[in-house]
Formats: structure tokens, C-alpha cells, sequence
């Protein structure tokens, strides 16, 4: 199989995309955490010889109506919301965009996407449209949960329910909020605590929410009303996965994060032909990464090899790890890896190469583990073809 037909055999099949990033007061540089999942599938996407993806963005917040309203008051003018946070997003990598481009979960093929998927739900009657008490802000109006004091738009304190109209989602009782058949991984298996964490909603759930910023459900009927963020979360990496081809998307995040959206997700994990699956990765100590000063002097590992291992290795690794990463595995990781990156291959043998293919595919992890496995591919990520 050459290259090319490589290529298109992922692009027919499965691809890798991030949890879309949850935006606040960092940059890459200073939380390298924050881009685990960005630089997770695309190492996962270029082992299995696929073009990169865009990096998905989570930009329907409360937190960013607020920031957008504190800058249009100093600005003292209006500011376009979508530039609002394109600049934002520019700022968090030093400003160099990916070769993918961005994706948002208020873009407006994400918008199409999701009004297309909701339409054929409600036509089904999976999602509903009711007229439900709802807590709202006595001050400013804003849809407040149930815990809610003070309103975090305006400080209000008081809360009053009034009936508004909303989209509504049943949830399927007979299956958990966070199904282990929804998970990437050749073990299949979701831990018990995180399914816990999944399941600890409502039966019934409100889908839409009052945002500045969102997908608007105007065309259904709800006026200044958006989809909840964590069902257009969903509909953003399959919107991503829909323009890539891939019929397949596995949404790379951590277990919390999986957990606490998983709920909100579950009506919009399958449309058309596609399907979304969680791929779960951990927690990696990067607050400690100094800790390895040492070993890196050690291997005389100049600054490029330092990156790959910071910023390529330990995703993949926390793929296999799931939870988190310990820092006392920090520097047996190191020298796992070095000993691997001396044995790579100048160019990855076919058969070794499809072996790492087949295990992405099928969620395996343990060749992370083997030094021939990693070694083979070091070898890819060299950029190196058989």
C-alpha cells in the first residue's frame, strides 16, 4: 500500500480530533496541559498516516460572554464576537495557526450541523420542545441552575422560576450517561467512578441555554436561546470529522471531562453514518517536567529531542496511562524513550508500521510500552516513509 492510499484509507475510516479546548487566561507555553489533546491526535492521526485536523475550540462559555462584553466596554465600541475569540485563540500558541486551520463550536458549518441533527431528533421524538419552570436571574433574566446564587452574569441574588420554553433530551435510562461502547479503547471499560460522575444528572435534560454566543435555536423556535455547550461540543468534532471524510471520530479528552459531558452528548454521538467514540487520556505532570534536568543532561538530549518527549511522547503516553501520569514515572518514561529514539529505524518497516496502524484503530496502547513499538514510531514521527 503506497502512501497516498495509506492516507486515504484513514481518511475513509477513523480520525483522532481534541476535546474542544475550554478557553480562559493561558497560553500553551504557560499550561502545556491545555494542549494534550491537540497534540495527542495529532500524533495518533500521523501514525496512521492521515493529514492533520483542525484544533477544536469550546468558545460558548459564560465566562467568555462576560469577557467579550468587559472588552466591548473598554473598547468602547461594538467587537464581532467570532473576531473576539479567533484573536484569543491566535494569542494561546505563540499566534501560529495550525496547518489545519480552527474549528469552534459556533462556527457555521458546526451551526448547520447541529440544527440538521436536532430537526431529525425532535422529528423522532428523542428531543422535545416543553414549557418547564426554570430558575432565572430576577435582575437580568439569565437561566440560572438550581444552585446558582449569585446570578454570575449580573450578582443578583435573587432567583425567581418562571416557565420558559426549552429543548429537551430523555435520557436513555436502560444505558449509562457514559457507555463503555462509546470509548475508544481495545479493553473495553469505563471506570466506575467516572461512570458515576456521567450518570449523576437529570433523567431529563435542558439543551438549551441563554448565551451571547452559540448556536443559535432561533430556527426551532427558541428565541435567544443556544444549544448547552456540552452537547455542541459533540456536533463541533463531528462536524470536523464530517469535513475530513472520516467516518469515525474519536474525541480525545481526559475521564473527568468525558464524565461531565457524556450526558449531553449521547443523543448527537451518531448521525448519517458517522460516529463519535471518547478516546480517555491522562493527567501528565508537567509542573515537574524541571524534575528531569538531570536525565536530560545525562542523555545529552539537545532542545528539539527535549520537545518531541515533552510534547509528543507524554501525550501518547497518557493515552496509555488513562488517569494520570505519576512523577516518579517521569524519568523511567525519559529513558524509555531514549533508549527507543537510539533504536529507530532510519525508515519504519511496512509490516511494524501497519501493526502500530492496526492497534490506533482498535484503541491498543501497549506498544507504547515495547521499545520496538515506540521505536518504530519515533521512526514516523521523523517524517520518514517505507
Amino acid at each position: 500500500m503506497t502512501i497516498d492510499e495509506r492516507e486515504g484509507a484513514a481518511l475513509g475510516g477513523l480520525l483522532f480530533f481534541n476535546g474542544p479546548v475550554h478557553k480562559g487566561g493561558f497560553t500553551f507555553t504557560s499550561r502545556p496541559g491545555k494542549a494534550t489533546g491537540i497534540r495527542l491526535a495529532a500524533a495518533l492521526n500521523q501514525l496512521l498516516g492521515s493529514e492533520p485536523v483542525p484544533h477544536l475550540w469550546n468558545t460558548v462559555t459564560l465566562a467568555g460572554d462576560l469577557r467579550h462584553r468587559e472588552h466591548a466596554a473598554t473598547a468602547g465600541e461594538a467587537v464581532d464576537r467570532a473576531a473576539f475569540e479567533a484573536g484569543l485563540i491566535a494569542a494561546k500558541d505563540d499566534g501560529q495557526p495550525p496547518a489545519a486551520g480552527i474549528v469552534t463550536d459556533a462556527d457555521p458549518q458546526v451551526a448547520k450541523l447541529a440544527l440538521e441533527m436536532i430537526e431529525a431528533r425532535l422529528s423522532t421524538g428523542a428531543l422535545s420542545l416543553s414549557t418547564e419552570r426554570i430558575p432565572h436571574c430576577s435582575g437580568c433574566g439569565h437561566m440560572a441552575g438550581t444552585g446558582a446564587h449569585p446570578c454570575q452574569v449580573c450578582g443578583n441574588e435573587t432567583l425567581l422560576a418562571r416557565p420558559r420554553r426549552v429543548l429537551v433530551a430523555e435520557r436513555a435510562l436502560d444505558r449509562p450517561a457514559l457507555d463503555v461502547n462509546d470509548v475508544h479503547a481495545h479493553h473495553k471499560r469505563a471506570p466506575v467512578h467516572l461512570r458515576n460522575i456521567a450518570g449523576n444528572v437529570p433523567a431529563r435534560l435542558i439543551l438549551s441555554r441563554t448565551r451571547d454566543h452559540g448556536i443559535s435555536l432561533g430556527p426551532i423556535g427558541l428565541p435567544e436561546m443556544v444549544l448547552d455547550p456540552r452537547a455542541g461540543l459533540h456536533i463541533a468534532v463531528l462536524a470536523a470529522a464530517r469535513a475530513t471524510g472520516a467516518e469515525t471520530a474519536v474525541m480525545v479528552l481526559t475521564q473527568n471531562a468525558a464524565a461531565n459531558v457524556a450526558a449531553y452528548g449521547q443523543p448527537f454521538l451518531r448521525h448519517h453514518g458517522s460516529r463519535l467514540l471518547y478516546g480517555l487520556h491522562g493527567h501528565i505532570p508537567y509542573d515537574h517536567i524541571q524534575d528531569l534536568t538531570t536525565g536530560y543532561q545525562r542523555y545529552r538530549l539537545p532542545p528539539a529531542v527535549r520537545a518531541s518527549f515533552e510534547t509528543w511522547f507524554l501525550p501518547l503516553y497518557s493515552w496509555h496511562a488513562k488517569n494520570h501520569i505519576d512523577t516518579g514515572q517521569l524519568a523511567a518514561l525519559l529513558t524509555h524513550f531514549h533508549r527507543a529514539r537510539l533504536t529507530a529505524p532510519e525508515r519504519p518497516q511496512v509490516p511494524a508500521w501497519r501493526d502500530i496502524q492496526q492497534a490506533v484503530e482498535a484503541g491498543s496502547t501497549t506498544w507504547l510500552t515495547r521499545k520496538a513499538g515506540l521505536a518504530t514510531a519515533v521512526a514516523i514521527a521523523s517524517g520518514t516513509a517505507p
